[in-house]
């Protein structure tokens, strides 16, 4: 996860997506950038951002943002859609890379975290991760909630 460095006045994170580590078990990650229309980079700095349903596909040789919400910028002359696919910037490389990764069985590619950079720069990470069944939630659930439980006890004694 990105972490705010406290000097830092240009680092914001914008939009979280915190079910994604519980439904999904992320494998490795990536940070890339996005096109956006000046109305929607307007709106991201007044927080009206949100990327929980949204994915990540590779489409035509190319990295598409699919269903992320920027709420519209009402002082804006010429405005955006808010639901509208933005596309992402990787390198070749990268990008080949994100393809061969998600025609394995089970492979997508989740939004993480989309922040502004300490160059004031929008940046989106995804995650290439692989979707966990029931049985692996309650699991995850299981060792946060003993870990917890273990704190607590420590906390009493110590």
């Amino acid at each position: 996860m990105a972490k705010k460095p406290t000097t830092d006045p240009n680092y914001k994170i914008l939009a979280e997506n915190r079910r994604a580590r519980f439904d999904y078990a992320i494998e490795s990650d990536l940070e890339c950038g996005i096109m956006l229309q000046g109305s929607e980079v307007k709106s991201l700095r007044e927080n009206g951002s949100n990327i929980a349903e949204s994915y990540a596909e590779v489409k035509d040789g190319e990295l598409w943002l699919v269903n992320s919400y920027i709420a519209p910028y009402e002082r804006a002359m010429f405005g955006h859609e808010d639901r509208r696919r933005r596309k992402l910037l990787v390198s070749r490389k990268e990008l080949s890379r994100l393809w061969n990764e998600t025609q394995r069985k089970g492979m997508t590619l989740v939004p993480l975290v989309l922040y502004f950079n300490h160059k004031g720069i929008a940046k989106l990470k995804i995650g290439i991760a692989k979707g966990k069944k029931t049985v692996d939630k309650r699991e995850t659930e299981a060792k946060r909630d003993w870990g917890r439980q273990k704190q607590r006890l420590l906390k009493e004694r110590g």
